[in-house]
């Protein structure tokens, strides 16, 4: 029976994924989400065949059947990494009594991921998706018997935190996308302790990799490093452990 649950939690994983894919493509270049997949590079559309999460970059041999331009390489990593998330999401949560929670798991992890491809690519945000996405995520931990105001005072507190920083750096060191991030992260994280360990782990993880570019000479001293990536980082951290990283540090 798990074996059936962790194989259709994959392939729905690499659906989602693919999803994700045309999702941050189309919503960069204002595009429609309805009709078919085209290809980026000579908008010919693609067809059904051709457009099975990595079977068919596999099989087309990472190129376009129509123009023979090289497939990006985010494509099948997107697909696998989103199918991998929901398996480890049935897997985590083994032993709940209730599906909603996994499917909770699953608009949090896509919209993470999102949050963290579409700030990596395009250093933006889209409050199209964040704001559906903390409703539902809201709506779901209410039934979940999760504290309305709780989750609601952590989503304030969050747009708080980085509305301060947007103001003493006047926009340089944060930018408004930031503040609905946090307030993502808030609804997601669900009290203020664990949107405490999801900046904290966000701040350090993103000084880190900041650090090592800098000194790969990657990265200038005042070069803009998009933070969106670390936030979804910290926040899938937090979400999944902010009890034992709580537990732990109070000891």
């Amino acid at each position: 029976m798990m074996t059936i649950l962790f194989i259709t939690a994959f392939f729905s994983g690499l659906v989602f994924g693919s999803f994700l894919n045309c999702l941050v493509c189309r919503l960069h270049i204002h595009k429609t989400l309805l009709g078919r997949s085209f290809c980026p590079k000579c908008e010919k559309k693609i067809k059904w065949y051709d457009n099975i999460p990595v079977i068919s970059f596999i099989f087309l041999k990472a190129r376009c059947r129509s123009c023979q331009k090289k497939i990006s390489w985010q494509y099948p990593i997107v697909e696998l990494v989103m199918g991998l998330l929901f398996v480890f999401s049935v897997w985590f949560r083994m032993g709940e009594s209730s599906s909603l929670i996994i499917l909770r798991d699953w608009i949090v992890f896509f919209t993470l991921f999102f949050i963290f491809l579409y700030d990596l690519k395009y250093s933006e945000t889209e409050d199209i998706v964040l704001f559906p996405a903390a409703a539902l995520v809201l709506i779901l931990s209410l039934f979940l018997g999760q504290s309305f105001f709780s989750m609601i005072f952590s989503a304030l507190l969050g747009v708080v935190f980085f509305g301060v920083q947007y103001l003493i750096t006047k926009g340089k060191g944060i930018g408004l996308g930031d503040l609905r991030i946090g307030f993502f992260m808030g609804i997601v994280c669900g009290n203020w302790q664990y949107l405490l360990v999801a900046i904290f782990f966000a701040y350090i993880i993103g000084a880190l990799i900041s650090l090592i570019l800098i000194l790969k000479r990657k990265k200038g001293m005042k070069s803009a490093i998009p933070l969106g990536p670390f936030l979804a980082i910290g926040t899938f951290i937090a979400f999944l452990l902010g009890d034992k990283i709580i537990t732990l540090y109070l000891g």
